[in-house]
């Protein structure tokens, strides 16, 4: 099937609607949002002496929500050029724009009746073979294509995205009797590959996966607490991070969504099933209070936690189900929780747990996973049609570590079972027929696949062939060498990867140390390096614990020759006779950006926070990272005209100083950390290592070269001056102290070249010279040094 989407229309332009258009928009594709027509005005467009005829008034309603994108938190765009591909209009004007799109997808309110209206008018305007979909949360995707023509039906499906579509994974794909497999299959790839989604394929079932269990879950924990005895906050401390949650765990997760919400969604279900089922889905009396109070969540200011301000700050209180009054937040601590918490990896915390019989947090998890797990089991044939459907939907769509499948896995599926029983509990006949064939695991790894139980025997998981799991790679190829910091792994077709594996992979010298080993390697016996990993952040900078040390204990130069060797890894990078390609994805921070400027090219998942942040420390940038952020912007400028070196001076000045972290690739290009010519950014973060490897191998193939040493022309002294009276006016409009006068000072120094003229040109070894002197020079201050100690305890710079 030769289908492409190059335009799609968005019905309905509420928060779900307008963050689908944003998504869209974000990858490129252009939109038209439409919603209904206001049927009176506002005060505003009354003093404008607007009318209801007018296109401002009729398009009032899209449009206002296309501006509201702009100021969400956190935000649905990538850039704010994505805005421009949204264009507004309204039902009654603007469908017969609907001819001109590939794919109408319809976000109005859920109900049937409404949705089959706006259907009437889809059909009228849209050409022959266009898709159609529905975001419908739940309501049967059956039942909106009855009535339908062939064409329409076999071109409809739901597309379920979850909120926000900017940030959550998961797209819930629901065919209807007719779809078109074809279509189907077209659909998925383009979520995976264009949309950069986790799709899974679900049935015509209320809620259908993710919302299904995720909402039974919930409503189990909410039960457990009223019969335990145990409180909101309790539940929260236990129930989050520790068995592989969000942080939001289950309460704070019900505010962040919305109570009136929440229960929509448990009604639905409510309605559409039968016998115990039906009990699991009954919303608790006092949820029902807080629903009729509007105490909804964030979005009324309080719910099931309430934020006071207190004299040392805010203070966060906890509802009490039976008196509806809010008291102190409390926390579950028993011996179960505490070791728990020594364990690492999710799979360990919540064996530790589960197994604690006797122990309140023990008792707690074992009776919400039990249920959750069979309950899951119960589903499989109906929801989905195997469990790594189900497992993934819950990862993708809920945040969870793990699947309940994988949970399962984690803490025996035969001890748990035979628990299940003792305790009465009815597992599902399969689990029971699996166990007696004697197969004890849902999932089995062999030779760098992944297998799941399906029908009494393993199949085979089908992934996408962009997906590079550097796990199962390692188990089948191994490593080439690895120490403490870093491996180096064979990719493949003669490419080999360089991992970061520190604690926060931060980088330290056993990582400078593997970053020249595999620059020699690759330079022997292979194409190319890509620089990257699947970590939960590519890399968050230096070591800052060991710096701080060496500085505290006045070892000067040991540090000047770490810095120095940070450095010149650097430089090897840069020049390296093969292509090497950077990465990042998530906190690219500080060092973490300064190892991948250097690089040839620029490979950026589209969810990449880069910057270099050293000011926030009370230093700057020390690999080399003063000089390739400035230079990147030299080479970004028009070949043969003429340009103000101040200008650029200043702008990267600017950035440094200000600590600037751009909030998504797309605006790390807006920046000047990546560039259109020579880096891309991958939509898939499962794609990113893939898509890099087939970079290296592109620049491969076309003959690479390595960049020519070339002088640099820096500002000098007159250009110093400049950069240091922009840095005061912030002091003394009191946004900067003294001490970050001081750090300024050396950055504008460094950027500067020292005291030359303006337009002198210099070697790039002498700026790192001036780089690394200034570093030393700033990391021996105590305010500096008082900097790192607090970002190192609390995570969050200290202004002094």
């Amino acid at each position: 099937m030769n289908r492409k989407i190059k335009r799609a229309a968005v019905l309905g332009s509420g928060v779900m609607g307008s963050g689908i258009a944003a998504h869209l928009a974000n990858v490129g594709i252009p939109t038209l949002m439409l919603d209904i027509v206001p049927r009176e005005l506002t005060e505003a467009e009354e003093k404008k002496g607007l009318s209801l005829e007018d296109a401002a008034v009729r398009n009032r309603i899209a449009a206002s929500n296309k501006e509201k994108l702009k100021i969400q938190k956190p935000s649905p765009i990538t850039s704010k050029k994505s805005l421009d591909l949204i264009q507004v209009g309204n039902f009654d004007d603007h469908m017969e724009q609907l001819s001109e799109v590939d794919w109408v997808i319809e976000v109005v309110v859920e109900n049937l009746d409404i949705k089959k209206k706006v259907y009437d008018q889809v059909e009228k305007y849209r050409t022959e073979g266009t898709i159609v979909s529905s975001n419908t949360s739940g309501i049967s995707i059956n039942d909106m294509a009855e009535g339908r023509s062939d064409d329409f039906r076999k071109h409809f499906m739901g597309t379920h995205f979850f909120n926000p579509p900017r940030y959550l994974k998961l797209l819930e794909v629901i065919p209807n009797n007719d779809t078109d497999p074809e279509l189907l299959a077209f659909m998925k790839r383009f979520g995976e590959d264009v949309l950069g989604k986790g799709v899974v394929e679900a049935k015509d079932t209320p809620n259908f996966i993710a919302n299904r269990i995720g909402t039974y879950g919930l409503l189990v924990t909410v039960k457990e607490m009223l019969e335990g005895g145990y409180t909101i906050g309790e539940v929260d401390s236990v129930t989050g991070p520790m068995i592989g949650r969000p942080k939001s765990a289950t309460f704070r997760t019900l505010d962040v969504v919305g109570l009136d919400t929440f229960i929509h969604v448990a009604k639905n279900v409510y309605d559409n099933v039968v016998g115990e089922e039906k009990q699991a889905f009954e919303v608790p009396e006092f949820m029902k209070q807080m629903n009729e109070k509007g105490w909804l969540g964030a979005k009324s200011g309080q719910g099931f936690f309430l934020k006071k301000k207190g004299k040392d700050g805010s203070v966060i209180f906890e509802l009490n189900p039976e008196t509806m009054e809010y008291e102190e937040r409390k926390k579950l601590k028993t011996n179960a929780s505490g070791m728990a918490k020594q364990e690492k990896g999710p799979k360990r915390k919540l064996r530790a747990l589960v197994n604690a019989k006797g122990d309140r947090a023990g008792d707690l998890v074992w009776n919400i996973t039990k249920q959750t797990l069979i309950y899951s089991a119960d589903l499989l044939g109906e929801i989905a049609d195997d469990i790594n459907a189900i497992d993934e939907a819950m990862k993708w769509g809920f945040g969870w570590e793990l699947g309940p499948f994988e949970m399962w896995d984690a803490i025996g599926v035969k001890a748990s079972v035979e628990r299940m029983k003792e305790e009465g509990a009815n597992v599902p006949a399969w689990v029971e027929e699996m166990l007696e064939k004697g197969i004890e695991s849902f999932y089995k790894t062999e030779n760098g696949k992944v297998y799941f139980y399906q029908d009494g025997e393993y199949v085979e998981k089908k992934v996408n062939p962009k997906e590079i799991n550097l796990k199962l790679l390692k188990d089948v190829k191994g490593v080439i060498k690895k120490n403490a910091g870093a491996s180096l792994i064979d990719l493949g077709d003669d490419v080999a990867l360089l991992e970061f594996h520190s604690q926060s992979n931060a980088i330290g010298l056993d990582t400078i140390q593997m970053i020249n080993y595999a620059l020699e390697e690759v330079n022997k016996n292979y194409k190319g390096l890509v620089i990257g990993n699947q970590g939960k952040n590519f890399c968050v900078g230096a070591n800052l614990g060991m710096m701080l040390m060496e500085a505290q204990d006045f070892n000067f130069p040991e540090l000047n020759l770490v810095v120095k060797q940070f450095q010149q890894a650097m430089m090897k990078i840069k020049y390296n006779e093969k292509p090497v390609v950077a990465a990042p994805f998530g906190m690219t921070l500080g060092g973490g950006t300064e190892v991948c400027l250097p690089a040839h090219s620029i490979q950026a998942s589209q969810e990449s926070y880069m910057g270099l942040v050293e000011v926030g420390v009370g230093l700057i940038p020390g690999g080399g990272g003063n000089k390739e952020f400035y230079l990147k912007q030299l080479r970004g400028l028009p070949e043969g005209v003429d340009f103000d070196l101040q200008k650029v001076t200043n702008d990267v000045f600017e950035k440094i100083a200000m600590a600037k972290v751009s909030t998504s690739a797309a605006e790390a290009l807006e920046n000047g950390i990546l560039d259109d010519q020579t880096d891309a950014i991958s939509v898939n973060g499962d794609h990113l290592i893939h898509d890099a490897k087939q970079k290296v191998l592109s620049l491969h193939n076309a003959g690479f070269q390595p960049p020519k040493r070339q002088k640099v022309p820096v500002v000098g002294e007159p250009g110093y001056a400049t950069m240091l009276l922009g840095a005061k006016g912030l002091a003394n409009s009191g946004y900067a102290s003294e001490h970050d006068i001081k750090i300024a000072e050396k950055l504008a120094f460094v950027l500067a070249g020292g005291r030359l003229k303006y337009g002198t040109l210099v070697d790039e070894e002498y700026l790192l010279d001036l780089e690394r002197e200034a570093f030393l020079s700033l990391i021996g201050e105590a305010k500096t040094q008082q900097r790192m100690q607090h970002m190192l305890m609390k995570g969050k710079p200290l202004r002094n």
